[in-house]
């Protein structure tokens, strides 16, 4: 999508399954999103709980995707309750030594929101957006060999290993200094059950 001119104001962006709302950002989200996910847990196989200037940066990157490309990593909201979940969404892939450009899911979600299907669900959503609304052709996730929940994820997703892509950064796992990446591309989103 190409860059908005400045002044040239977006439609918030909303998008809604059966339990979640998938959105932009506001102002009020930030602290509740905080709050739940940067967490020692939560944040295990992400380069670990973040100061406020690391919150920060993360917040001003999570911005410009958006602003940039018209697609971010969203809010996750639970519809019941309005509760912040944490985020999934797509993104330009940004990591040093990784696949440059390609577009790219990711999730983060509360503690509390694991085992309920919210990822999964999120997840769906945001890959029809991206084949469907966004154009991709590919959509690739990345993680560490030792983050099982979320490459398992990544297989009920439909998404197939792909060590062709995987690349040198130890930002989140030092121990390895690696990133694994899985990939699905149109043809197979196709085939996908949700």
């Amino acid at each position: 999508m190409p860059r908005m001119p400045p002044g040239c104001l977006m439609a918030e962006f909303r998008h809604e399954t059966a339990r979640l709302i998938l959105r932009d950002w506001r102002e009020e989200d930030w602290a509740e999103f905080w709050e739940g996910t940067n967490t020692s847990e939560v944040m295990r196989w992400l380069g670990g709980v973040l100061d406020e200037t690391g919150c920060a940066a993360a917040r001003r990157r999570l911005e410009s995707y958006a602003r940039d490309h018209g697609h971010t990593f969203w809010v996750v909201e639970r519809r019941e309750d309005g509760a912040v979940l944490g985020f999934c969404g797509l993104k330009r892939c940004n990591q040093k030594g990784g696949p440059t450009g390609m577009m790219e899911i990711g999730w983060r979600l509360r503690r509390e929101a694991w085992g309920h299907g919210y990822a999964k669900e999120a997840a769906l959503a945001s890959l029809a957006l991206a084949f469907e609304r966004f154009g991709a052709d590919e959509v690739i996730a990345l993680t560490v060999q030792g983050n099982e929940g979320s490459w398992g994820l990544m297989r009920r997703l439909g998404m197939r290993r792909r060590s062709d892509l995987d690349f040198a950064n130890a930002d989140f796992d030092p121990e390895t200094g690696m990133i694994i990446v899985y990939s699905i591309d149109l043809r197979e989103w196709g085939r996908v059950d949700g």
